[in-house]
């Protein structure tokens, strides 16, 4: 097994498998500007590379992702904030639309973003005590990353709007249980299970495989439209005073009090 480490992404080759391990530790592995960049270069590449046939998505010191990197969103306006979204939704399309399967490893918490970016991967192995949970309202936001496309695919419309009306947090027999999650892993499994299920796929038809996944992202909902409305909905909230009080509330690591403008 090979290795590459970056200060924000670390590389792993298993073979035919590519590991991708977000490092940034420090925050729970937050979605980062940089992260978000690495995470879209190391697919685009991993996509085009014909030796990488699957590809598990992890992350470093026991967490998956805590989601978007709220101490990075001090000021975002309406056209900043839509910019903001308008890249990282690179990231999303490749995940859903790209011809390789990604399968996420899911140990810790998997927040916010952090959910939407597991739900967009083609598989999800979470350990028995991992933890998810789309607590986007509770900052004065919106599900976004393509979460209000993906998560009704994978649970059902009604239990979507219950997780994310609620801001519900869940743990992995729940998610599981109502389709976010294919398998379960004990603690501390999640990768290797993940990486064994990847050398599955990486020795059956790769144009089979992306075939299938092309004909899926094509399911009812449109992914485009779902997205360009997200932006567009999302660049009105982080102009908000909701927001600006939900973000320096959890900042501040206090109870935020909303006023609805």
């Amino acid at each position: 097994m090979s290795s590459e480490e970056t200060a924000i992404l670390r590389e792993d080759r298993d073979g035919p498998v590519l590991i991708l391990t977000m490092n940034y530790p420090q925050r729970r592995n937050a979605l980062s500007l940089p992260l978000r960049a690495a995470l879209i270069d190391a697919l685009t590449a991993a996509m085009a590379d014909t030796a990488v046939r699957a590809v598990v998505l992890c992350g470093a010191e026991g967490n998956f992702s805590s989601g978007g990197d709220l101490s990075s969103m001090e000021g975002v306006t309406g056209v900043s904030g839509r910019e903001r979204l308008a890249n990282v939704h690179r990231l999303i399309r490749l995940l859903v639309t790209g011809e390789k399967p990604v399968i996420a490893a899911v140990e810790g918490y998997a927040f916010g973003a952090g959910l939407s970016l597991a739900a967009a991967c083609d598989i999800v192995v979470a350990s028995r005590t991992a933890k998810f949970g789309c607590s986007f309202n509770k900052i004065g936001l919106m599900p976004d990353l393509g979460a209000v496309w993906t998560l009704p695919l994978r649970m059902g419309l009604g239990r979507a709007k219950h997780i994310m009306l609620r801001g519900q947090t869940f743990g992995a027999e729940e998610a599981e249980r109502w389709g976010i999650a294919e398998v379960l892993a004990d603690p501390g499994q999640a990768v290797a299970e993940a990486v064994a299920i990847a050398h599955e796929l990486a020795a059956v038809s790769p144009l089979s495989n992306g075939y299938t996944k092309a004909l899926l992202s094509r399911m009812p909902r449109d992914l485009e439209e779902m997205l360009r409305a997200e932006a567009d909905a999302q660049a009105v909230l982080f102009t908000s005073e909701d927001f600006d009080e939900g973000r320096r509330a959890f900042l501040e690591k206090r109870k935020p009090a909303f006023a609805g403008r």
